[in-house]
């Protein structure tokens, strides 16, 4: 009777497990994606591509204390900037956009030509390593485009401003939070143009 009672249960639970091991959808980092027009692109990210937005390129320089266009411009009043630097700034932004709108649009039409050749099933060796070379070089050309506008920050800020944006972005505590042992607080928080 023992035997029947397992193997009844066993027998019932079989289904479950078989289809449980074959229902992947909800726990693989692609489900959803098969729903997009260019697979490899979501919608935030052609979005961000063709405003001429950084799309995290320029990490690099971002984070390593090379401040860039967009957001300084952002943090202008909290940094502060002056006019000449908004001005500088702000030429550097706009060389930028008109170049990254364009490169965006690029990578875009590279990367919606790879989709159709694989959803038509038109795909060769040839033929990708060409598609893949026209991606590659789109997105060559933006990433030189957002990083090469980073460094160019730099010359014409100064070393407090440019500690003042990391603050700002989350990437440096900030030193006007506490005045260290042995300073005196007034002429501190002077120096550091803390308010």
């Amino acid at each position: 009777m023992k035997l029947a009672a397992i193997l009844l249960a066993l027998s019932l639970a079989l289904p479950t497990a078989v289809l449980a091991q074959h229902n992947h959808g909800a726990d693989t980092p692609y489900a959803g994606m098969q729903e997009r027009a260019i697979k490899s692109l979501s919608d935030a990210d052609i979005k961000e591509l063709r405003r001429g937005g950084g799309w995290g390129l320029a990490l690099p320089a971002e984070l390593n204390g090379m401040p860039g266009p967009a957001h300084l411009l952002e943090l202008k009043d909290q940094i502060p900037l002056s006019q000449d630097q908004i001005e500088k700034v702000q030429a550097l932004f706009d060389d930028m956009r008109n170049a990254a709108i364009p490169a965006g649009e690029r990578l875009i039409a590279a990367e919606a030509a790879l989709e159709a050749a694989f959803s038509e099933g038109a795909v060769e060796e040839t033929s990708l390593r060409r598609m893949l070379a026209e991606a590659e070089s789109a997105r060559t050309e933006l990433r030189f485009i957002h990083l090469s506008q980073h460094y160019k920050t730099v010359p014409f800020l100064a070393p407090q401003q440019i500690e003042r944006y990391n603050v700002l972005r989350g990437y440096a505590d900030d030193p006007c939070a506490k005045v260290p042992e042995g300073h005196n607080p007034e002429m501190y928080r002077r120096h550091m143009g803390c308010k």
